[in-house]
């Protein structure tokens, strides 16, 4: 019964164990769901069922039929025509990080595009390429290519070779892009898409800024115009930087003027996008506004033969026929496909899940899975790349007003639109045009560095994992910094479990509040009793340390108390077989003033023997181990008499820990400490019933609801003179403890 006084309360209840909570409210029979049962409700089949996989794997059938053709449309061809033109470039600029012709950023840009229309989840995202993906497809891309006859390692090759080189890149690129999609696909449909939790905000956002590092230093060479040679190992990141700087006096002037005075007007622009985003109706498209001009003063003033600049050159109208992917590639590269598998997947879905939060409309995370597959295995078919989602490219399709995919409609049909019409009008465009773009769009991630110190303020362990994921990614390289990422980062949360912070309650103000007894003036400890929490499960990596910490917080170990009394056992039961020890009213008399040590050698060659209970019952008398014994025999005198178990942020057990735990138990229980363990749910204790946890010394009597209820119980136990208990109120077990409205404890009699 709670009883509302103020903003206080009175709570009225007996003192709950387990079991007398359980004799007093029935449990439920609950069948809980096995393997087989969840299988049989897989493979069921009903048309409600069949309805609802068809909606979920083609989600345009559900939104579709929906379409406010009035309210949306037009809002949905100023976005899709805005995010087209994004595309368009943004297409052209991430094929350079591919290391392959520009021209297959169009594919990669429409197909990506119009697989999402149809089996997305998501209404604001934008499919397709993203940097960071592509720098990882092209990470792949070089080191195979290095391989190939005819490569000197550079990036100008004859022109000899220059075209097979590249169809083989292009082959290499697509191949990698059809693995990461089948691993996509299957992870979709095996309904483990949760595999991406494994990616932490701070990690994504540390490997992307890295990865963003990575862009920058690969655009150089295109800035600079130079001829850089391809490295690929660890550290290569370096390599690069001085095979630019060591050769910095051979820089195309024009290609880095270019560069720079693009970078400077997209970089101003898109700070006044930012800036104005509520005022402005629609974006200022000023990539494609530079792009327009920068194609044009090439063209009009012939910077490829004036100036020797590197052009976009040939882009054949339409497309290419599917081509089958080189499963020797497949080989060689199946761990970068998994990384970009899995980065592509958690780049899209945190993307989309903002816009779902902030729009209010569910997403599926196996589906999206399904959806990114599905677009990467068919732009791999038809020689694209590995795509996700840009996160400029998706922010223009929300600002602009874009309502459903169909505004991803129409950005594809944009790039439709240049594939098989007017692409030839971007031949003359520089490639330093490209770079410049493309750098021009990292400005957010690389921004990412000033979580460093956001992080440190709200947490350590995120704070070490941004930093190493960036060092790791930026040292090792895309695929091994990611592995050794996650790796890191599994790492500290078994660090933040096999070390965790354990302390030491008492009651605070009276009541029935327990907190760390470091962090509060008015504290109050019963004598005797020690309450001992655990924040975290225990298991075989931090049994020991829990054991460590555990006797720290009682001030002895509980082994060794047991082990010197059953020595001190030993002696005194020889000398009372002997007749050497005589008991009085006021102590012990011993004829005798020493022993010899032979006897001690003997306790020591069967130290199996003194940990086990103690046993008096053979004795005409009983040992008070904290009075003075015989023989001047020293014995470590102990206080504590109740010990209290927090259990309540313990989730699990493993059977290592269990074994630990009681033989930590049995070792309290045997120098007559007594062991209360609270807080536990029902599965936890099913779990020790399992194991037989329980037997006649640990009994499941030491298991309590609460810390208070132990308290109380202990108080009744040892009769103390603040719990002013009545003895026939203990021997009938009639006890309510209540909290007074002023914070003090006091108990009544319930009234049959």
């Amino acid at each position: 019964m709670i009883e509302p006084f103020g903003n206080q309360y009175i709570v009225a209840r007996p003192v709950y164990s387990t079991n007398a909570f359980e004799e007093n409210h029935k449990k439920r029979d609950r069948h809980h769901k096995t393997f087989l049962d969840h299988l049989r409700v897989c493979l069921s089949c009903s048309p409600q069922k069949a309805k609802r996989t068809v909606l979920s794997l083609f989600p345009i059938a559900s939104w579709l039929p929906a379409y406010r053709l009035k309210e949306w449309l037009l809002s949905d061809i100023v976005s899709g025509i805005s995010t087209g033109i994004v595309s368009v470039l943004q297409g052209l600029a991430f094929a350079l990080l591919v290391t392959i012709p520009p021209g297959y950023g169009l594919y990669a840009a429409f197909f990506s595009t119009i697989i999402y229309l149809f089996f997305g989840t998501s209404k604001h995202i934008s499919a397709g390429p993203f940097p960071i993906l592509s720098m990882m497809v092209g990470a792949a891309t070089v080191r195979l290519a290095q391989n190939f006859p005819g490569n000197t390692g550079s990036s100008n090759n004859s022109t000899s070779n220059s075209s097979s080189l590249d169809d083989y890149k292009v082959t290499v690129a697509a191949s990698v892009t059809v693995l990461s999609g089948v691993i996509q696909l299957a992870l979709g449909f095996l309904r483990i898409g949760f595999v991406v939790i494994y990616l932490s905000e701070s990690l994504i956002s540390g490997f992307t800024t890295a990865a963003a590092v990575h862009v920058l230093v690969s655009q150089l060479k295109f800035i600079f115009q130079l001829t850089v040679p391809s490295h690929e190992d660890p550290c290569s990141i370096f390599k690069v930087l001085y095979s630019v700087f060591s050769q910095i006096e051979k820089t195309n002037i024009a290609d880095l003027v270019t560069a720079l005075i693009v970078l400077l007007v997209v970089s101003i622009f898109k700070e006044i996008n930012q800036r104005f985003k509520d005022k402005l109706p629609v974006p200022i498209p000023i990539e494609f506004i530079v792009t327009v001009i920068a194609t044009g003063v090439s063209y009009g003033f012939d910077f490829q033969t004036r100036f020797n600049v590197s052009v976009v050159g040939k882009m054949n109208p339409g497309f290419e026929p599917p081509n089958a992917p080189d499963v020797a590639v497949f080989q060689e590269t199946i761990g970068d496909c998994f990384a970009i598998a899995m980065v592509g997947f958690a780049v899209a879905f945190s993307v989309a899940s903002v816009y779902s939060l902030k729009h209010d409309y569910p997403l599926d995370g196996n589906q999206e899975l399904i959806a990114l597959g599905l677009g990467n295995i068919v732009c791999g078919a038809f020689r694209g790349f590995a795509g996700s989602t840009a996160l400029s490219r998706s922010a223009v399709q929300e600002s602009t007003g874009g309502k459903t995919q169909i505004a991803g409609l129409i950005s594809a049909i944009i790039v439709l639109i240049v594939i098989l019409a007017i692409g030839f009008l971007l031949e003359p465009l520089q490639r330093s045009v490209l770079a410049a773009l493309a750098l021009g769009n990292l400005k957010g991630m690389l921004m990412q560095f000033a979580e460093i110190c956001r992080l440190w303020r709200k947490d350590k362990y995120d704070c070490l994992i941004w930093v190493t994921t960036c060092i790791f990614t930026i040292v090792l390289g895309l695929g091994l910094g990611l592995a050794a990422s996650v790796a890191f980062q599994l790492l500290t949360i078994v660090f933040r479990t096999q070390f965790p912070k354990c302390s030491t309650l008492a009651n605070i103000g009276r009541s029935n509040i327990y907190k760390n007894k470091k962090d509060y003036y008015d504290m109050y400890e019963l004598k005797g009793v020690k309450i001992f929490r655990c924040p975290s499960p225990i298991y075989f990596a931090n049994i020991g340390f829990f054991r460590q910490k555990l006797i720290d917080a009682v001030g002895f170990s509980p082994l060794r108390i047991l082990r010197k009394r059953n020595k001190a056992l030993r002696k005194i039961r020889k000398l009372q077989k002997q007749g050497l020890l005589q008991v009085t009213p006021k102590g012990f008399i011993c004829t005798v003033d020493t022993i010899k040590d032979s006897d001690e050698e003997l306790d020591n060659n069967q130290i199996q023997v003194l940990d086990e209970p103690i046993d008096t019952t053979d004795l005409p008398f009983q040992i008070d181990w904290n009075d003075q014994l015989p023989l001047n025999i020293e014995v470590p005198k102990i206080s504590l008499h109740s010990l209290i178990l927090d259990f309540s942020a313990v989730s699990f057990l493993d059977v290592s820990s269990m074994r630990g735990l009681k033989s930590i138990l049995q070792e309290f229980i045997r120098i007559k400490v007594d062991v209360y363990i609270v807080g536990v749910d029902d599965d936890f204790i099913e779990k020790l019933n399992r194991y037989e946890f329980f037997d006649g010394e640990v009994k499941t009597s030491i298991l309590f609801l609460t810390i208070h209820d132990a308290v109380l119980h202990i108080s009744m136990k040892k009769d103390y003179s603040t719990s002013k208990f009545k003895p026939s109120q203990e021997k009938d077990g009639k006890i309510d403890f209540t909290i007074n409205t002023n914070g003090g404890l006091r108990n009544r009699e319930y009234q049959d």
